[in-house]
């Protein structure tokens, strides 16, 4: 059976302590005998209504995979922990391997900047070679005339 379990962070905590608690809480799910299929954070967000007199705080989803008393790990172990405002675990039958859909819709933008960079290297190249292009077309002329030049002036001596 799986558990998804989503839990929200005090915002005053950082970045790193917030993976620091996501590690613990991890190892005890572990010990525990079960696995993690998924781990997402999904950054400070703002939370629909203020708990604590805070107005965001740090999302992250857990996915276990693990017998029922594994629920009951994980609800003890985030209910202890006064860094938690808020979590919730369910039981999910199926399970995706695809990014949550909070997660994907924060990497649309990073894969179309992907995108438009690509395409912009791929302009500069073609105008590197464009103008390679013609240099290599410019100078034979200007060989012809300078040998000319040199010709002509041997001439004239």
């Amino acid at each position: 059976m799986y558990y998804e379990t989503v839990f929200i962070v005090n915002p005053d905590i950082s970045q790193e302590n917030t993976e620091v608690l996501t590690n613990e809480l991890v190892e005890k799910i572990e010990k525990a005998g079960a696995r993690i299929v998924k781990r997402e954070y999904w950054g400070s967000r703002p939370l629909a209504y203020s708990i604590q007199k805070r107005n965001r705080g740090h999302y992250t989803l857990l996915v276990t995979d693990g017998a029922a008393s594994m629920a009951k790990i994980i609800d003890t172990a985030l209910l202890m922990d006064e860094r938690v405002l808020r979590f919730l675990t369910t039981t999910i039958t199926e399970l995706s391997d695809e990014p949550s859909p909070l997660l994907r819709r924060r990497a649309a933008p990073v894969v179309e900047e992907a995108k438009v960079e690509a395409e912009a290297e791929v302009a500069v190249e073609a105008a590197v070679e464009e103008v390679t292009a013609v240099e290599e077309v410019a100078a034979p002329a200007a060989v012809v005339e300078a040998a000319e030049s040199e010709s002509g002036e041997s001439a004239k001596a």
